[in-house]
């Protein structure tokens, strides 16, 4: 009897910065490094997740940046989390609120971070450094919430602290 291997790809949430650092033209090393991390998902190195709440904040753009941006998500094979009348998604966001981790105006940091939790990404990429990346006790909290629904450890971070750990850059 052969048995056959079967590697599971790592589950990474994108909020919406990254998306939108596709094309960030006043920060262009950010914007170099997404692009090149684009790159590595059109490849399906990884599964990508995203929220219907990704979906709303690019839809408020503008109408060029909006499509530009949903023109490059075409690009990339991604599942699209929906989040309403979910009992379970808001639980978590409840969580998250009963925990004040985030600002009462970040709703929808809430959200992506619900999103993530759900669907039991390893990942949540982001440029938001003021909520996620350089705060080590929003990352401590996302995992502890995560423990509460039997995760391992989600890791918060950019898509180059991804691309660096991942491909030793």
């Amino acid at each position: 009897m052969s048995e056959k291997l079967v590697l599971m790809k790592d589950r990474i949430y994108l909020d919406t910065s990254v998306i939108s650092y596709l094309r960030q033209e006043d920060a262009p090393l950010e914007m170099r490094i997404t692009n090149a991390f684009w790159e590595i998902l059109k490849r399906g190195e990884y599964e990508v997740y995203i929220s219907d709440v990704t979906v709303a904040e690019i839809s408020a753009c503008s109408e060029e940046k909006r499509v530009e941006l949903f023109g490059l998500l075409e690009d990339i094979e991604y599942i699209e989390l929906k989040t309403e009348s979910n009992e379970q998604f808001d639980r978590i966001v409840g969580e998250i609120e009963r925990r004040e981790l985030l600002p009462p105006r970040s709703i929808n940091d809430r959200r992506h971070i619900a999103a993530a939790i759900q669907s039991r990404c390893n990942h949540i990429l982001s440029w938001n450094f003021k909520h996620f990346i350089d705060n080590e006790n929003t990352k401590r909290q996302v995992n502890a919430i995560a423990a509460i629904y039997g995760m391992d450890e989600i890791k918060v971070c950019t898509p180059f602290a991804l691309m660096e750990k991942e491909f030793a850059l």
